[in-house]
């Protein structure tokens, strides 16, 4: 039975670090790769992306040593299917805030009887065989809200789940606090820290958007495995700043 890249990645280190890719390039996720990464998220909640943007991208990355993650704004079935059968390694549902919703994002990967996918491969390289298809996905779902924390134990025990994915900056508004507070007020870190345990008590991966490199380690040593530190747009701000500052 094949396995997806990411769980490919999971399997061989004790955490993965990832880009972030919320506009329609054909350079960011072949430099991610070429820099180190271990995986590129495409964003289709809040990035300038559709579902047809990244099947292109994903088609361009069939032969490039990088795993790739979308993140999806629901659990609706039809944009889920869309990408994974374009071949997407792993699905990052957002906003999820109970174990019925996340049980949903797990039968949204799945053909009948578990779930309610439809067959409909369109990469050549993903074959044909359906139990393939399903066994090389990872399904991961956001815990970013006061609902979805309350219910941390409950999400966690979802079968089919690969993992759960911080959003730091909803969890922080939803708890009382700005977007910036996210990483300084004590009451979101513990919510952070507690959504770690529990994704690892319940021998699932504890991922989380850290949004850059002093986050992302201090994620890790939180227990956090799967860390997304910048974006595209990010690393491309950050590289010409630096560029400028020498030359001046």
């Amino acid at each position: 039975m094949s396995t997806g890249r990411l769980q490919d990645a999971l399997a061989a280190k004790e955490r993965v670090w990832g880009g972030w890719v919320v506009g329609p390039t054909i350079i960011g996720p072949e430099e991610f790769a070429q820099a180190g990464y271990d995986y590129v998220g495409f964003d289709i909640q809040h990035g300038y992306l559709d579902d047809a943007d990244v099947a292109l991208l994903l088609r361009r990355l069939e032969h490039v040593p990088i795993a790739t993650a979308v993140r999806l704004p629901s659990t609706d079935p039809a944009p889920i299917g869309r990408v994974l059968d374009a071949g997407a390694d792993a699905v990052i549902v957002a906003m999820v805030e109970s174990p019925e919703q996340a049980a949903a994002a797990v039968a949204a990967t799945r053909y009948a009887p578990a779930g309610v996918r439809s067959y409909g491969p369109l990469r050549a390289g993903l074959g044909r065989d359906p139990a393939e298809h399903e066994a090389r996905v990872s399904v991961f779902v956001m815990i970013e809200s006061a609902p979805g924390l309350a219910a941390a134990d409950e999400i966690c025990a979802v079968a089919g789940l690969t993992g759960v994915y911080v959003g730091p900056a909803d969890l922080a508004i939803s708890l009382g606090h700005t977007p910036a507070e996210a990483w300084s007020a004590s009451v979101v870190q513990d919510a952070i820290a507690r959504v770690a345990v529990t994704a690892t008590s319940a021998g699932l991966v504890a991922g989380i958007h850290a949004g850059g490199a002093k986050n992302g380690k201090k994620m890790a040593e939180l227990g956090f495995r799967m860390l997304t530190l910048a974006s595209e747009s990010q690393a491309l701000r950050f590289g010409a700043s630096e560029i400028l500052r020498e030359a001046q």
